[in-house]
């Protein structure tokens, strides 16, 4: 089961550092705009709201990065459960409000990978 969560949670920490690129330095290139459907001119509008989106996203996989490198195990299950609850909740607020493959590609990964942290701890 360790090695399912551990999976899971280094899919969400690499899904959100390639989020973390395409925002912050990609936005108005041709792989940016393509990936999230921009035309030139709306690229350049967003960029620094998407930087910032971006820079959001890079918090959030440094806190699980940080997760495994902590060496207290309650420390670690904290921040692993911390930040897996705020990407899980930023895929469903994303799936709700903007997109729904957000909540498939951000927010069902981290909820699952919670649940299961959560259910292999009880």
């Amino acid at each position: 089961m360790s090695i399912v969560i551990t999976s899971l949670i280094v899919y969400v920490i690499v899904f959100h550092v390639w989020a973390m690129v395409l925002e912050m330095f990609l936005w108005t290139k041709p792989l940016g705009r393509k990936t999230f459907g921009l035309s030139k001119e709306e690229a350049e509008t967003s960029k620094t709201l998407a930087a910032n989106q971006g820079l959001y996203n890079g918090f959030l996989a440094a806190g699980l990065v940080l997760s495994f490198l902590v060496e207290n195990p309650e420390t670690a299950f904290t921040l692993k459960v911390f930040f897996l609850a705020c990407v899980a909740l930023a895929g469903l607020f994303g799936g709700v409000t903007a997109k729904m493959s957000i909540l498939f590609m951000q927010g069902l990964p981290a909820m699952i990978a919670l649940a299961l942290l959560v259910l292999v701890k009880a």
